[in-house]
């Protein structure tokens, strides 16, 4: 009896194992099924790679959507949610106001400008960027591995649903959420010699009471001609945002002179 109690118990197992992978199977169909509506081949065999590895576990539907990518909500192997950015190798228009971005970067010396080539680069360099901000301690989605046309990022946000931009909620503290951007925007110029360039209330998340920036892919390095104009179009960005909120800002000029100067204090 103990000898066919042991058997029944491993046939039982065996047949669990095998309703766990069919279930997986399908999960992963149904998931292959929401990227074929998009993505080409490469772009799939490419999240296929990573989910052989175990950066991917499960990747679920679009949480963002934009011209040029898609990011889509995801868990890794030990259930942390995943923000993945697909860029869009399709996308001509995309590839025309990229290059006046990269054009410049000493990171991308001789690069190919046909579309492909140029959307790689535009993912690793967000990805570099990210990394930059991130040692600078600058609140950025953390990055977790990128290849060709494709990021993973930490996901801002709880169970698939993504923080708000301040273009969706207006902050509850808007002068404490304008000085914390303003350091964010002074440590990214002077720890990690960058520069957002595209600031707004489109790409600045508010999560857990604290400023969180995100699409850093056009940030440019100081040493990028167009670096101090992009400074001021940020500058004067989050100035016209936080004073329609009320908040006392002070002029484009002196927000400059305070993220430029040496001088610490």
């Amino acid at each position: 009896m103990a000898f066919r109690k042991h058997v029944d118990e491993r046939l039982l197992k065996k047949e669990k194992s095998y309703e766990t992978d069919q279930l997986m199977k399908e999960k992963r169909s149904e998931e292959y099924e929401v990227l074929e509506e998009v993505f080409d081949r490469s772009t799939l065999m490419l999240i296929y790679e990573f989910m052989n590895k175990g950066t991917i576990d499960e990747i679920h539907g679009v949480v963002r959507a934009g011209k040029e990518s898609r990011v889509y909500w995801g868990k890794d192997k030990n259930g942390k949610e995943l923000a993945i950015k697909i860029y869009l190798v399709v996308s001509s228009e995309f590839r025309k106001g990229l290059v006046k971005y990269i054009e410049g970067d000493p990171r991308f010396k001789g690069l190919k400008h046909d579309t492909r080539s140029l959307i790689f680069a535009w993912a690793q360099k967000e990805f570099k960027n990210l990394e930059l901000a991130a040692r600078a301690r600058v609140r950025v989605p953390k990055p977790i591995a990128v290849k060709n046309n494709v990021l993973i990022m930490e996901f801002i946000g709880e169970n698939g649903e993504g923080a708000p931009s301040l273009k969706e909620k207006k902050p509850k503290n808007p002068a404490k959420i304008y000085e914390q951007l303003m350091t964010y925007i002074q440590m990214l110029y002077r720890k990690a010699e960058l520069v957002h360039g595209d600031l707004s209330e489109y790409n600045i998340m508010i999560w857990r009471g604290k400023a969180v920036i995100f699409d850093m892919s056009q940030a440019v390095l100081l040493v990028h001609p167009m670096a101090d104009f992009l400074l001021h179009r940020d500058l004067t960005n989050l100035n016209k945002y936080f004073s329609r909120l009320g908040v006392k800002v002070p002029s484009v000029d002196e927000s400059y002179k305070r993220v430029t100067s040496l001088d610490e204090g």
